[in-house]
């Protein structure tokens, strides 16, 4: 299709759309390193207020799992709307170095979803950590780089403020009074609490710049797709004091006992134990230690739910809510100490399942479903959502739209959930999960897991259980290994 095919395209979509009514906004917000543990997810000991009530108006997904358990090769798949097992992204990087990175050269269809949604006619925003670079554009963590955008094509507007710690991978390694870990400082500490206002640290600012930009996205009259990501609760433990003081008496539950863990994709913890921490440190650590490192995980997390309820608080004042699709996102788990770990980057299933809620008009409201779901579901998902447009994407759309599940027309949409972890792919089903090992395209080993009373089973039966580990095997060769890193 030609240039100037697409743009008619565009003009027509536009058009159609126009007299049909005015199209849907989307607002993807994404958080880093948030697991499920929040109110509206069973946990009673978080204080997600914010996100509890979002709940009681959206869909809730007990059972999403992202494609890799590490940022980059996350949000690749989400924001591409690909499995690795076809783009072979698995690492960091994926997003800008190598064949997996998204080209600069406008290609016939899009390459990543705001990009299609600012083609199809949407004013188009970022805020924050979407794609993995910290403010969208190119740059390493020292700061120097190329600058170029990430996703080239995708946005209209850059709008991440820097503050004090002036450029992306300062905010989002931040500390109080515009210190970070890159800046050359030594700072490695775990946690810190200090601060004493939401706007002295950098999400604080992300919620306040997402406001005002709703206000002028309002006036403008035009729909908008708004990419708003979140640093908190990652790594280093950073919120306001007040955050922390909220833990004083609440009793935090301490990390399920990993037992006898022998899974050699079972690591070290090492983005973890590399930072400073005001606690006994020690493999594993002890009981009290591990209980403030929750506690600091927890607070982070209250800071985070309180900076998106502003916004959504914003949405409603404007009279937005009710036109908008609002998509609450996890780019991965977090073990938090469960089974033994700290962090993420492995195949079980704390890395890979995280967050998802999704309020859409139209679709049903406070329902928490156990329907499995990936994260490269979303993006045909929203495009169902918005109507027709045009829809052209450079690569196919490897997911499964979510909205007969939204809409209440059917209980589930796949039979399996699957990630991948450098030489491991990951099958998940309504009970099980199998961690195979993945040589050449065959499956060398396997490992099979029993969730059904436990999520941090540490047991391996697939020797008890062959039919089990017969079909998640099939699952996986059905979908493909990814051939590696490209």
């Amino acid at each position: 299709m030609s240039v100037m095919t697409l743009r008619m395209a565009l003009f027509g979509a536009a058009l159609t759309s126009a007299v049909a009514g005015a199209a849907p906004n989307v607002l993807l917000i994404a958080v880093d390193d948030l697991r499920p543990e929040l109110g509206c997810y069973g946990a009673g000991h978080a204080q997600t207020p914010s996100l509890d009530a979002f709940a009681t108006t959206a869909v809730t997904f007990a059972r999403h799992y992202v494609q890799v358990p590490t940022c980059g090769a996350s949000r690749y798949a989400l924001l591409t709307g690909r499995s690795p097992a076809n783009s072979g992204a698995l690492g960091n990087s994926a997003l800008y170095r190598g064949a997996t990175a998204i080209v600069a050269e406008q290609q016939p269809g899009a390459q990543t979803m705001p990009e299609l949604f600012r083609r199809s006619g949407y004013r188009t925003v970022l805020i924050g950590k979407i794609s993995h670079t910290a403010d969208g554009r190119v740059f390493a963590y020292d700061g120097k780089g190329d600058g170029r955008p990430e996703l080239p094509g995708a946005w209209d507007d850059f709008a991440t403020p820097m503050g004090a710690w002036k450029r992306g991978w300062g905010i989002f390694f931040a500390y109080a009074d515009g210190r970070h870990r890159e800046d050359g400082g030594g700072h490695r500490d775990l946690m810190e609490f200090v601060a004493g206002g939401d706007d002295q640290l950098p999400d604080g600012l992300l919620a306040e710049a997402a406001m005002a930009k709703l206000g002028e996205l309002k006036a403008a009259g035009e729909p908008f797709f708004m990419g708003l990501g979140f640093f908190k609760p990652h790594l280093p433990f950073v919120a306001p004091k007040a955050d922390w003081d909220a833990f004083d008496d609440v009793d935090v539950p301490p990390p399920a006992d990993a037992g006898t863990f022998a899974s050699p994709y079972h690591h070290r913890s090492g983005e973890f134990f590399k930072y400073d921490a005001p606690y006994e440190k020690a493999r594993p650590l002890p009981r009290a230690s591990a209980q403030t490192a929750r506690r600091a995980y927890l607070a982070c997390v209250r800071y985070v739910d309180r900076q998106i309820g502003k916004v959504l608080a914003k949405l409603d004042e404007l009279g937005l809510a009710e036109d908008t699709v609002v998509v609450v996102w996890g780019d991965h788990g977090w073990h938090l100490g469960d089974a033994g770990l700290w962090g993420k980057h492995t195949p079980f299933e704390r890395a890979n399942r995280s967050v998802l809620m999704v309020r859409a008009p139209g679709c049903r409201r406070g329902l928490t479903t156990d329907a499995l779901a990936e994260s490269i579901d979303l993006y045909p998902t929203l495009l169902e959502l918005c109507g027709p447009r045009f829809r052209e994407t450079h690569h196919p759309l490897d997911g499964v739209s979510l909205v007969p599940v939204l809409r209440g027309e059917r209980a589930g949409v796949r039979e399996h959930a699957l990630s991948y972890w450098r030489d491991a792919v990951s099958a998940r089903s309504a009970t099980h999960r199998l961690v195979a090992t993945v040589e050449r395209g065959e499956i060398t080993r396997s490992e099979l897991y029993d969730l059904r009373g436990d999520l941090d089973s540490t047991e391996d039966i697939s020797a008890g259980a062959p039919e089990i580990v017969r079909a998640l095997s099939g699952a996986i060769r059905r979908a493909g290994a990814p051939p590696g890193e490209r």
